[in-house]
């Protein structure tokens, strides 16, 4: 059996909308073999079905080298939250797409497998983080995604702040303005630029100040019940900087001092939402480098 870890990721990070990502230390592992019948383990009931999204993605693969498909063994093991923020979706096509390509023996380049995990999301910005590591930018154009990594200090301290409701993309996307300002758009455009630099020296009061924002966290804020108390409290608690980690309703926050966690799970005991405070890091190797993937070069 082949076993497939991918790391969560938080996107967006304040200006870099639909743009960048940061892998953290927080893993959904996928198991693969052939087997007579499809079998998937692991999940809701509901969703043990060839409707799976890491099913799914693995027939992706298949369907693209065109070769006929083969029923699969699947166990899921899920640490990422659903629906929250911080790439499930993006982990399960992941791991679909590397299980199919380990069992057909690494047919797949390196360039493919991005392509491929990204038609099936539909944009990159969760997906690189997750395949490659650390901080990505990435970009479309004609179709085909294009990714860098940039230098992020292996010592910078997240907590996510994940609340007890979920939050559907499409809901987050469909708030957002059509048009924005120019103003807005060069507001944004400085702050990802100078955020980027932050991130490798560790400018933590430049980067406070970088990662504001005007694009979609003004519009997606109404949709997480006890935002601004959220970001009141982890202000008061110590926190650096504080940003909504992909489409919400994570609450992203950065801190170094050695209290901060403890201090604000003590502050958000009284609300009335449930939040679990988790303390993240960086992970820099992403799923490619973690699962020791091979290329055929094509």
């Amino acid at each position: 059996m082949i076993r497939i870890e991918v790391p969560a990721t938080t996107a967006n990070i304040g200006p870099c909308f639909d743009t960048c990502g940061i892998a953290l230390n927080i893993y959904n592992s996928f198991s693969f073999e052939y087997a007579d019948t499809l079998l998937i383990e692991g999940c809701d009931e509901a969703y043990a079905n060839e409707n799976n999204l890491v099913f799914t993605s693995y027939k992706h693969v298949f369907d693209y080298l065109k070769l006929p498909l083969r029923n699969v063994h699947i166990i899921i093991q899920a640490n990422v939250p659903v629906s929250r923020g911080l790439g499930s979706s993006s982990t399960c096509i992941i791991g679909g797409v590397l299980g199919a390509n380990a069992l057909l023996d690494y047919p797949l380049s390196k360039d493919e497998i991005f392509m491929l995990c990204t038609e099936i999301e539909g944009h990159p910005d969760n997906i690189a983080p997750a395949l490659f590591g650390g901080l990505t930018a990435s970009l479309m154009t004609d179709g085909k995604p294009y990714n860098v990594n940039y230098d992020i200090n292996k010592d910078f301290k997240f907590c996510a702040c994940i609340p007890n409701f979920e939050l559907k993309t499409s809901l987050a996307r469909s708030v957002l303005p059509k048009e924005v300002t120019y103003h807005d758009a060069i507001y944004n455009v400085s702050r990802a630029a100078v955020s980027l630099k932050c991130w490798e020296t560790k400018d933590y009061e430049l980067l406070s100040i970088a990662l504001d924002d005007t694009l979609h966290q003004p519009y997606r804020s109404k949709l997480i019940d006890e935002y601004d108390e959220i970001m009141e409290l982890s202000k008061k608690a110590g926190a650096i900087a504080s940003f909504i980690s992909g489409a919400g309703p994570t609450i992203m926050t950065i801190y170094d001092n050695d209290d901060y966690v403890d201090t604000l799970k003590s502050f958000v005991k009284d609300l009335h939402n449930t939040w679990t405070i988790m303390p993240l890091k960086v992970e820099l190797n992403g799923a490619l480098e973690r699962n020791g993937v091979r290329y055929n070069g094509r």
